[in-house]
């Protein structure tokens, strides 16, 4: 009886070290990702047209008229997206700087106007950028996903705020919000992270996110090719 009971024991040892190990083999066949798709993911968080680089251009427009929108609101929604690409990041194992190296080094536009023009051309870029991205991504239903919904927001949210607010001379009437203003897209057609450096601020009744101390990872204003470029001191 003793033997047969042993014999059990072993049997369920065996068996939890086989599993484990066949388990262990899905899990790094899921985290393991070709380079190509790792450079996209890296391209979307840290390329000059990616999220660490909006982040940054929001933040230098904060920093140095305060909290205007849609600027504000539009700063935080671009946390939130650094924290979703880096926790993609993270899942496939994959290394990326965890200080935003364009923090300090994107100055504000002379005047809002100019701000507001130049963000809405780099919504624009960010809208081409994850297009260039995502057959890259085929195949990796969640990464997909995260780009889609990160283009749309770019293209249906953000783009349309900037438009709105260069019209209205670099900032949002009174009483416009951002989820009031449509894209032209959808009217023609029917259709808080650690490493950006972010404090949380009440303005409005409303919690917002901007750039806390003078964070400068960077050496130089950035220029990297993208359409976020402000003024050089």
């Amino acid at each position: 009886m003793k033997r047969i009971g042993l014999l059990i024991v072993l049997l369920a040892v065996v068996a939890s070290v086989v599993f484990g190990a066949i388990a262990a083999t899905r899990t790094g066949a899921r985290t393991a990702s070709p380079e190509s798709v790792q450079t996209a993911l890296v391209q979307a968080l840290t390329g000059p047209e990616g999220e660490y680089a909006a982040y940054a251009s929001y933040a230098a427009v904060l920093d140095a008229y305060g909290l205007v929108e849609p600027y504000a609101t539009i700063a935080n929604a671009e946390l939130r997206h650094i924290e979703t690409l880096q926790r993609l990041l993270d899942k496939y194992g994959i290394d990326y700087p965890a200080t935003n190296p364009f923090l300090g080094a994107i100055e504000a536009p002379a005047d809002l106007e100019t701000a507001a023009q130049a963000w809405a051309d780099g919504e624009i870029a960010n809208v081409a950028l994850y297009g260039e991205l995502l057959p890259e991504v085929k195949g990796y239903s969640d990464i997909t996903r995260v780009f889609l919904n990160l283009q749309s927001a770019s293209q249906n949210s953000h783009l349309p705020a900037f438009l709105r607010a260069a019209e209205n001379g670099g900032t949002l009437a009174s009483g416009q919000s951002i989820g009031r203003i449509a894209s032209p897209l959808r009217q023609g057609s029917g259709n808080r992270s650690k490493a950006a450096g972010g404090r949380m601020l009440q303005t409005e009744g409303t919690k917002q996110e901007c750039r806390s101390g003078n964070s400068n990872a960077a050496s130089e204003t950035c220029t990297c090719g993208s359409n976020r470029q402000g003024r050089s001191s």
